[in-house]
């Protein structure tokens, strides 16, 4: 991961009750990555859940979509200052997928395809507060911004909203994941300006 997309810079705040503390409102969606763009087949494609007790429960591409999906319409905040009001997303809820799963572990860590892994407390992924989101603005996910499918966690950075998320383990500490351990804050809410340690 030695790559980095265009982006990683700042600009000037604007005035808009919906951004955070330091953002700047723009109408594009700029495509930051640590890497290059991995390209997984809807046909290789796979998501699954680790739990503490070594259980793994995991969804082929045609199983995922027969889940119950929703449509969220949210802003999202990126670490280099940006945001982007009203992205209309559809995925299905971590709810949904964790019905059933029995873990009493506090923290997951969501791994992708390519390497990339971003720790989140599953208090940020459960009640509402998170999806795998496989659709954008009512078309499928492009590969450049995480698709087939990527995890939405919109109330935290973007960069917790891993791209081309392929499954979530448990974890009994708040164990960083790869920006974590390269100086970003282990939890990432923008209202707080929770960016770097």
């Amino acid at each position: 991961m030695a790559e980095f997309t265009r982006g990683f810079g700042g600009r000037r705040r604007e005035s808009d009750p919906r951004l955070p503390p330091g953002q700047y409102l723009t109408a594009d969606f700029p495509v930051l990555s640590a890497g290059p763009t991995p390209r997984i087949a809807e046909s290789e494609w796979s998501f699954s859940i680790r739990t503490e007790s070594g259980a793994v429960t995991s969804w082929s591409w045609s199983e995922f979509l027969a889940l119950p999906a929703e449509d969220v319409h949210t802003d999202i905040h990126c670490v280099t200052r940006w945001s982007k009001l009203d992205t209309t997303w559809r995925g299905v809820s971590i709810d949904t997928l964790f019905a059933g799963i029995d873990t009493s572990y506090e923290f997951a860590m969501a791994h992708s395809y390519g390497g990339y892994t971003t720790n989140v407390p599953m208090a940020d992924l459960r009640g509402g507060k998170a999806w795998v989101a496989y659709a954008f603005d009512g078309k499928p996910l492009d590969p450049e911004h995480g698709g087939p499918a990527r995890l939405l966690v919109p109330h935290l950075y973007f960069w917790k909203s891993a791209k081309w998320v392929r499954g979530l383990s448990m974890q009994k500490h708040d164990d960083p994941g790869f920006w974590e351990q390269n100086g970003y804050n282990l939890h990432g809410d923008p209202w707080t300006e929770e960016r770097y340690w």
